[in-house]
């Protein structure tokens, strides 16, 4: 089962016909994954369903119906035990971005926090999870996966919001300051720290 956020709503991708809401799904073709996404943009449903048999293959096929962008970001921790955040479009996120061609997924989630904070000396940790969400790309609805890694550093310096990204405040914030941050922050954001 996937969990692919469509405006803060999830569109669930399983192969369970016992996990769709009273047996009502969409099925997995370009027509009803796009009437799903309308729905939930449109807040017409709560939740929506795309039902495909294989769990091995149902992210696959999703991927060849609507284009994938993969990204990957950190969940940045200094020696006080603050988590790295950045402000943008009026919500605190994390520092993430786009994979860049032949670049592992690892390098990317360094070079795109490095780049969005100014943060320097990261050392991954370990693999948290991926999330999923949808994001109008040229108009085209596109599934974003982000791979998130946990991610230390000693660094005391300057940080420094990366301004042509839109990004307009970077900030350390401890154990209140994150729950605060988390009632104005997207929902993929949120699971990172509850652990769902």
């Amino acid at each position: 089962m996937y969990k692919v956020f469509v405006n803060e709503l999830p569109l669930i991708l399983t192969n369970k016909l016992s996990e769709t809401a009273n047996g009502e799904y969409f099925l997995l073709n370009q027509e009803s994954i796009n009437e799903a996404i309308k729905a939930l943009k449109k807040k017409k449903l709560s939740e929506a369903y795309i039902y495909h048999p294989n769990s091995e293959e149902i992210l696959k096929k999703f991927t060849q119906e609507i284009p994938l962008v993969v990204a990957a970001g950190g969940v940045v921790t200094n020696p006080k035990g603050k988590v790295l955040f950045i402000y943008r479009n009026d919500k605190w996120d994390l520092p993430k971005g786009k994979l860049d061609k032949g670049e592992s997924i690892e390098d990317c989630a360094v070079r795109e926090v490095m780049e969005e904070t100014g943060v320097q000396g990261l050392k991954i940790e370990n693999f948290l999870r991926t999330t999923y969400h949808i994001f109008k790309n040229s108009g085209t609805p596109t599934l974003k996966q982000v791979h998130w890694y946990a991610m230390k550093t000693d660094y005391s310096g300057k940080l420094k919001p990366e301004k042509k990204e839109g990004i307009v405040k970077v900030k350390w914030k401890g154990p209140k300051k994150i729950q605060k941050a988390l009632q104005n922050s997207y929902v993929n954001i949120k699971i990172l720290f509850e652990g769902d």
